[in-house]
């Protein structure tokens, strides 16, 4: 029985300022993914509170919305049997530093806060993430 999800994918302000937005794209291609929608926007802080809502009692919750807010983002919902997980290994570790060889956070990540790119992280999490920024 196949288990394919969907997920939602985040390029953040850091890596479509140094335009790898098609580069990680083909990252996720090569891994197998389908890109059911993609979008480039800009969202304002208030957007990205509501966002990261889930963050918001963590010491780094507002350098991390006024970060996703600071430019432009690409955010894409992949499909693929077992999505989630198959995107969080993909992406690496949080900090870019830990990430292993191959991952797109290893590639191109800056630090722990630039680290190029946001996965969804569960299921659940994954459909209301999805429906944040594809509610039409």
């Amino acid at each position: 029985m196949s288990n394919v999800e969907e997920t939602l994918s985040i390029i953040k302000p850091d890596a479509v300022d140094r335009n790898l937005d098609n580069e990680i794209k083909e990252m996720f291609k090569n891994k197998g993914f389908s890109i059911l929608k993609e979008k480039k926007i800009q969202i304002e802080k208030s957007e990205a509170e509501k966002f990261y809502k889930v963050h918001e009692t963590k010491p780094f919750y507002n350098d991390l919305c006024a970060y996703l807010s600071s430019g432009p983002i690409v955010v894409m919902v992949l499909e693929k049997e077992n999505a989630v997980l198959a995107n969080r290994e993909l992406m690496g570790a949080t900090n870019p530093n830990d990430a292993e060889e191959g991952t797109i956070r290893k590639k191109y990540g800056i630090s722990i806060d630039k680290n190029s790119v946001h996965g969804s992280d569960s299921v659940e999490n994954a459909k209301i993430e999805i429906d944040f920024f594809f509610n039409d």
